[in-house]
Formats: C-alpha cells, sequence, structure tokens
C-alpha cells in the first residue's frame, strides 16, 4: 500500500503504517523523517521520535524534532578561526552554515511507495555558493515494522574531489514511560576515546567516560564518542527492556573517526534526548579527523539502522 498524502500548513506530508509502526516524512522538506509512532497492547501508542506540536515550517533548522539530515558537514566548521566558514582542497573559503544546508534544502522526491522513500537535494544559489561542486545527494528511507534504514548516498559528477562528513540528528522520544526521567534510561556506546567542541573549533579530549552512561548523567551532553570497536549502540530504561538498537554499516565502523554524539537541551523537561550518528568529527575539513573523500566518477553511502529490540 502506498503512503497517505495529506497536507498541513500548505506543505504536503506522507505517512506511512508498517504493521504497528506509522512513519510521518516530509520528502521534500529537508528529506525529514518527522515522526515514528508504535501502537501496541490495548490502544497504547509509544512515540518513537518526537515531533513538537507547533513547528515552523519556514524555517525546518530550527525544528527540534524527527531527523534532520546533516550535509555536507556535521555541527561547526572554522576557517582561519571564522565560524560558519570552511576551507576548500584548493585553499577557497566558503561560507558553511552549522550543520550543513540539507536539513533546510529543498529535495525532489525520486522514490516514493509502500517501503518508504528516497529524495535528491536541488542545488540552489544558497547551496552552491557554499558547496561549488556537480553532484547528487540522495537519501533513501526503509520502513519496516519495528524498524527503519536510512542511506545517505553522495555521487561525484564533478572533476575535483568531493569532501563530506555528514550525519544524523536522530530526536527520540525519551523518557517513552510518563513515570520516568532521563536518570532512569542508559546507553552502551562502545566508543574508546571521546571529545568534546570548543567554541573556537577545537577539540577536547575526555579523558575519563564510560561506555555506560545514564542518561541523567549532565557529562554526556555534548560528548562526541569514536574510535568504535562495535558497530551497535543500545539505549533503554535500565530495567533492560524496551531497547532501541541503532546499527552502523561496515564501511563506516571502518572509519576510525566515526562518532556517535549524545545531546538534550535540557535534563529536566526536555521531551528528547538525540543520539546521532556522524561520519567524523566537527569541524573535519580543518582537522581531517572523520573527512572523507569522493573522487570523481564515484559514490558513497553511509547507512545507519534503527530497530526496537
Amino acid at each position: 500500500m502506498n503512503p497517505e498524502q495529506f497536507t498541513e500548513e500548505g506543505h504536503v506530508f506522507y505517512k506511512w503504517k508498517v504493521g504497528g509502526s506509522q512513519f510521518v516524512a516530509w520528502p521534500q522538506g529537508g528529506a525529514r523523517l518527522m515522526k515514528w509512532d508504535v501502537a501496541y497492547g490495548s490502544n497504547k501508542v509509544r512515540s518513537v521520535l518526537y515531533w513538537p506540536q507547533k513547528a515552523n515550517y519556514a524555517q525546518p533548522e530550527t525544528i527540534r524534532g524527527g531527523n534532520p539530515i546533516l550535509f555536507p558537514f556535521v555541527a561547526r566548521t572554522f576557517a582561519q578561526g571564522k565560524e560558519n566558514f570552511w576551507q576548500m582542497p584548493s585553499g577557497e573559503i566558503r561560507p558553511m552554515p552549522r550543520h550543513g544546508f540539507a536539513r533546510q534544502g529543498q529535495f525532489k522526491i525520486i522514490r516514493l511507495d509502500s517501503s518508504g522513500f528516497s529524495a535528491q537535494l536541488l542545488l540552489d544559489s544558497v547551496n552552491k555558493n557554499a558547496y561549488p561542486f556537480d553532484y547528487n545527494f540522495r537519501v533513501h528511507y526503509y520502513f519496516h515494522e519495528l524498524g527503519l534504514r536510512v542511506d545517505f548516498e553522495l555521487e561525484n559528477l564533478d572533476s575535483q574531489n568531493i569532501e563530506w562528513c555528514s550525519g544524523h540528528h536522530f530526536y527520540f522520544k525519551i523518557p517513552w514511560h510518563s513515570h520516568l526521567t532521563f536518570k532512569d534510561y542508559k546507553i552502551l556506546i562502545p566508543a574508546k576515546q571521546a571529545f568534546r567542541h570548543l567554541m573556537d573549533g577545537k577539540l577536547e579530549r575526555v579523558k575519563d567516560f564510560s561506555q555506560e552512561s545514564s542518561l541523567g548523567d549532565a557529562r554526556l551532553i555534548d560528548r562526541i564518542h569514536t574510535r568504535l570497536k562495535a558497530d551497535k549502540v543500545v539505549f533503554g530504561p535500565k530495567s533492560g527492556e524496551e531497547n532501541i538498537e541503532l546499527t552502523l554499516n561496515k564501511t563506516a565502523i571502518s572509519s576510525e573517526w566515526m562518532a556517535i554524539t549524545t545531546w538534550t537541551e535540557d535534563l529536566i523537561d526536555s521531551p528528547f534526548y538525540c543520539i546521532e550518528p556522524w561520519m567524523g568529527l566537527p569541524n573535519s575539513p580543518e582537522h581531517k579527523k572523520g573527512l572523507h573523500v569522493v573522487m570523481p566518477g564515484n559514490r558513497e553511502i553511509f547507512s545507519a539502522e534503527i530497530n526496537l529490540i
């Protein structure tokens, strides 16, 4: 069955029902997966991905919810000390918004079926000025009853190498039990190193951290975990029930700087916690940690899966 199409505030959205799961997405608006809810028991619904009741669709980069696409670079970039710029391999300095420009970009739908959608970024004057290459960037979503897979595909149509370091910004609905708080949830990230991204763009190594942490631990906020020893990150209630498993593709794990970043706004009032798989560390064009290069005529795919276990 093809997805249901509906319109709100002048925008076209799509809804998929796959078993007990319901997915809502805005493919043309940043290829944004907005919501994922799961029905269970007697008329009970669990939200896996958080979406706010009021969203500013005119400025999608400001919406805290769903899965914003971070492309071509994650977080903040710097060039010669200037924030929101990056230095190309040629030495030319170009502007680059925080988290790139895809989450607020326009996409065209190239696949829409019962299993999900694929969307391709439309190149405009803003992203061409920031990232002056000839390429195709596509986002592919595949939905199933208790999970999803999303692939980022960068195809180099240019005559020069293209650099990128993309990522996800999943807003998970945590806590998903009304009687629990963040401190009642834990996460296991099999990382050997961790960093913080300082205001001046430098990376500060975290010397003392645990692979297993409580989501109520303030030290977990804005921590970047890297040099992963395994391809799975697991989080959920400390009881060990109703866990969520995030799996990265083997190609990503083979990169020593593949990262998982953890963040929330407020440990008391936030209705979400972000678990973010990134291809590398922030400001990668400058320090090269996790910077990926796609040669002319080639393509690279970065994949992540989420499953309820």
